[in-house]
């Protein structure tokens, strides 16, 4: 009798056996033998299969209790789904196992190839966690070794022997510290030069007279505003580049560092009374707005008259902003209130939400008299503040 190899088992047939009284292993497998012969022809006859190669060995397992036999039966197969699900069904046909009436019930046919996919699946996914691994180190090696190789063309300049990089074109970006020379050249701006501390050095201010246009790039924090301040009153500035809010140059990443150079503004521009987007400025329009602009109070009757537009805003997230004669002029997103414009200065703006002092700028900027809000946070204003 020729054995299956276990490399050749596509299916497993998977069938429930009852029977009343008691049998034994021997007696089931006689039975699957010899009441399917001569059933389904001669191309699949147990015997001449098992002797081919074409099914392996019959398992059986049994327990008896209460006067019945309980049992699985497993059948391997190497042959194709639909001879395999013929043989399956005529498993169904056996009634009789020796002297006991007997019920065999096919539960499932198990791909075996579809386990083995599973298991490729699943150890693929380990051998590529590892793979990644060390893809991740290879990568971070050419990382560093090009990183190296962009820091390797960091100049000196002056006789301060500042560090720059290629500072030789019309565009020149004057930044702080030695670190944030070395973050831009990383990341593919190379026409920076450091000042080496917050003064700026006399070689540069010079340097700055013969480029056509000359940014300064700083921290978001205090110290830049400080910088900018020192920085503009000796030097030749035309733009002015803010690291976001809280974070410094030297930290930022390349696409950070090019979305805060893109949103650079002309120097005669800024103001450090107000912040947009990582740059402070207030532009004419809304400077002229506010100084026209009185602040007026408005009063509780005032309030109540706008209360249902009120109670209709909590829970929103957004805004309303009223004109004098308590109309409702324009709705707004709360995400979207820095970039608001108005035709006129507003009489009233409520949002739903807390009102931060970078909220209160913008409300200053508009030239609003009231602001509504939940609550108010670190806020010095002469704008009146009311609360829902």
């Amino acid at each position: 009798m020729a054995k299956i190899s276990p490399v050749s088992i596509k299916y497993i047939i998977h069938a429930k056996l009852e029977a009343t009284g008691a049998v034994e292993k021997p007696d089931i497998i006689g039975a699957i033998f010899g009441q399917t012969e001569g059933l389904l022809g001669d191309d699949l006859e147990m015997r001449e299969l098992q002797k081919a190669g074409k099914i392996g060995r019959i398992e059986v397992n049994t327990s008896y209790g209460d006067g019945n036999t309980e049992g699985e039966i497993e059948v391997p197969s190497a042959m194709d789904k639909t001879e395999t699900t013929i043989l399956a069904a005529a498993l169904e046909t056996i009634e009789r196992v020796g002297p006991s009436d007997t019920k065999i019930i096919i539960e499932e046919i198990e791909d075996v190839r579809g386990s083995k996919r599973d298991y490729i699946l699943e150890r693929a996914k380990k051998l590529m966690e590892k793979l990644g691994d060390t893809g991740s180190e290879l990568s971070e090696m050419t990382s560093e070794i090009q990183d190296s190789a962009k820091i390797a063309k960091m100049q000196t300049y002056g006789t301060e022997n500042l560090p720059c990089g290629d500072i030789s074109g019309d565009e020149l970006i004057i930044v702080e510290g030695r670190a944030d020379v070395v973050n831009l050249l990383k990341n593919g701006v190379k026409n920076a030069i450091s000042m080496n501390g917050a003064k700026l050095p006399k070689t540069v201010v010079e340097l700055t007279r013969e480029k056509p246009e000359v940014v300064l790039f700083v921290d978001g924090d205090r110290g830049g505003t400080l910088i900018i301040k020192n920085v503009v009153e000796v030097a030749k500035i035309d733009f002015i580049a803010m690291a976001p809010e809280g974070k410094e140059v030297e930290e930022l990443t390349g696409k950070e560092i090019l979305q805060a150079l893109r949103k650079k503004v002309p120097a005669k521009e800024y103001s450090s009374s107000s912040r947009s987007r990582g740059v402070r400025r207030y532009s004419n329009e809304i400077r002229e707005k506010k100084v026209k602009s009185e602040i007026k109070k408005m009063t509780a009757k005032e309030k109540e008259k706008i209360q249902d537009e009120l109670d209709e805003l909590v829970g929103t997230k957004g805004g309303v902003v009223f004109n004098s004669d308590l109309e409702k002029v324009k709705k707004f997103p709360l995400g979207r209130f820095q970039s608001l414009k108005l035709d006129e200065a507003p009489y009233v703006i409520a949002i739903d939400g807390t009102a931060t002092p970078r909220i209160v700028d913008t409300c200053e900027n508009l030239g609003c008299s009231n602001l509504i809000a939940s609550n108010f946070v670190n806020t010095n204003t002469s704008i009146n503040l009311v609360s829902f």
